[in-house]
């Protein structure tokens, strides 16, 4: 299983979709890998220390010589790796301008570590650029996170389009695995409505399972830590882990 976790507006809660999926993934015991596809490098700097970071993603992709497996840091945790990424991603585009495998580079490095990692999260970049199609080739799945708010479904169909053509020649064994409703406030009745627009919109694609906005899963990332380790019995570690026995059961 290799979800790639994608959505082009930012803030929408991808990044703590990514680490807590990873995270309880690695709680179940199965071995993960989480790749971090964003230069920010937000995912990274939840899991580690930036001064231990000497290569990222970046060299893995941009040199022939360098393996996936030469960048990848243990995590503090348990069955959980870390793909860590650096500002230097943001260069990816211009390096491989004119390659005629620059879509492909993370699918022909990452499978060789499927055996090790047979469970792996992609933490795409907030645009649909070559970074988010190299992980929508590389993928089995795709997951959407959409923010619980006005604009929600803005910028959907550009993202849709995109694993459209993904699927009619790169990766054609690419799924959707569902829209998460991620930052909910049940207590508004704007919250409510975009709810079922959501669902009504993407009917039995949307999890049943609903993040609720909540200071823990805000803070948790500074303190290096997924939500159930920081906040263990939390609503945001509950939800986290409904989440990802939802995916499990729909792979």
């Amino acid at each position: 299983m290799i979800v790639a976790i994608a959505n082009q507006k930012g803030g929408v809660g991808k990044t703590t979709t990514a680490i807590n999926l990873a995270a309880a993934l690695a709680l179940r015991g199965k071995r993960t890998l989480l790749i971090d596809l964003d230069p920010q490098a937000n995912s990274t700097m939840s899991f580690l220390d930036m001064a231990t970071v000497s290569r990222s993603v970046y060299d893995a992709i941009a040199e022939p010589a360098v393996a996936l497996s030469d960048v990848i840091i243990q995590s503090p945790f348990e069955n959980l790796a870390i793909a860590p990424s650096r500002i230097a991603l943001a260069k990816l585009e211009a390096k491989l301008v004119g390659e005629m495998d620059a879509h492909f580079r993370l699918k022909d490095k990452l499978e060789s570590l499927l055996a090790e990692y047979p469970n792996v999260v992609i933490d795409c970049p907030p645009a649909l650029g070559l970074l988010t199609v190299n992980a929508l080739v590389a993928a089995t799945h795709l997951l959407i996170p959409i923010q619980s708010s006005y604009f929600a479904l803005e910028g959907t169909d550009d993202l849709l389009e995109t694993f459209e053509k993904v699927r009619q020649r790169p990766n054609p064994a690419l799924k959707l695995l569902g829209v998460l409703i991620t930052m909910h406030d049940r207590r508004t009745a704007l919250a409510r409505d975009i709810r079922a627009q959501i669902q009504k919109v993407f009917g039995t694609s949307v999890f049943n399972t609903v993040i609720t906005k909540s200071i823990r899963l805000e803070e948790s990332p500074a303190y290096k830590e997924s939500i159930f380790t920081f906040a263990p019995d939390s609503s945001g570690a509950a939800e986290y882990y409904r989440l990802c026995e939802e995916v499990i059961d729909r792979v």
